[in-house]
């Protein structure tokens, strides 16, 4: 069983990097895949899991698509210029 989220600021690899890390971690998460030209998400696994899996997204700057507008886009924006980092700088070691 899968669910797909369309989300926003996924730039690159950096970012699909820190997202497949991050939700991989989440108890029940079985795999996830990141199309990085369409902004998708796709978690293996319940759809039980979806609010875990939009809320670990929306911390880590890649909130569900228009979920979020004014300050609260601008801090997404900022957060996830910090995953992309610690993503890329992951896929290095």
């Amino acid at each position: 069983m899968s669910f797909t989220i369309q989300v926003e600021n996924i730039k690159c690899g950096g970012c699909a990097n820190t997202i497949r890390k991050r939700l991989s971690e989440l108890a029940g998460v079985q795999g996830v895949e990141v199309v990085v030209e369409a902004g998708q998400v796709t978690v293996e696994g319940d759809e039980a899991l979806r609010p875990a899996v939009v809320e670990m997204l929306a911390k880590s700057g890649y909130p569900e698509s228009g979920s979020v507008h004014g300050m609260a886009s601008m801090k997404a924006k900022a957060t996830s210029f910090v995953s992309c980092a610690i993503g890329r700088m992951d896929k290095t070691e």
